[in-house]
């Protein structure tokens, strides 16, 4: 008899699996000096911008994506926000196109 992974699924899993699932995580600041933990569930260039990396953040307790530009620099790292329009949509169907491909 197997054992089974202890999530109710039932299946067998390997250790590596669940090593897979885990992420990094990030702590946000935000205005009002609250702190979120999030995700990271990557970091990615974007084609027609040029010189920017963006990250998308996945908060804990919500199902909602984030979605900065991705600065490192001697202090650590740097969020800012996307106030173009134009880049924002750039960046989520990027980020979109990259999610999807590896759900397949």
């Amino acid at each position: 008899m197997s054992d089974t992974c202890g999530c109710g699924c039932g299946h067998d899993h390997d250790d590596h699996v669940h090593e897979e699932m885990e992420m990094e995580t990030l702590t946000l600041t935000l205005d009002d000096d609250t702190e979120m933990e999030c995700g990271i569930l990557g970091v990615f260039a974007v084609d027609g911008i040029a010189d920017k990396e963006y990250i998308a953040l996945l908060p804990l307790e919500d199902e909602t994506v984030l979605l900065y530009e991705y600065k490192e620099n001697e202090d650590g790292i740097e969020l800012l926000n996307i106030e173009s329009d134009d880049d924002f949509e750039k960046v989520s169907n990027t980020f979109y196109d990259l999610f999807d491909d590896e759900d397949e």
